[in-house]
């Protein structure tokens, strides 16, 4: 299963604007992603509510997945990664602030 850890950088977290960003990225990919910290299960990325309820403050460490069998052939291991680090990215950006 691939995975990434990123540190959030928006100020107000993964609320209102920078959330909507953000699973809009997700949403993007194409892939079932998900997001979580302090080993809690993952909530669907692409789903804004999910998001928005989790409490992803700016400063706290999220993980993101992509599930090992979502990778298949609509999707191969390299382009569930590279998602996972342009999410990474985008997290740990101001274009998520």
């Amino acid at each position: 299963m691939p995975v990434r850890k990123a540190i959030v950088q928006a100020a107000v977290g993964l609320h209102a604007r920078p959330a909507a960003v953000f699973v809009r990225a997700v949403t993007d990919t194409g892939l079932p992603v998900t997001i979580s910290k302090d080993g809690k299960p993952g909530v669907d990325a692409r789903s804004l509510l999910e998001v928005m309820t989790e409490d992803f403050s700016c400063g706290c460490e999220v993980e993101l997945a992509v599930a090992a069998d979502a990778i298949s052939g609509r999707h191969s291991l390299v382009e569930a990664e590279d998602a996972l680090e342009s999410l990474r990215r985008l997290l740990e950006s101001a274009q998520s602030r």
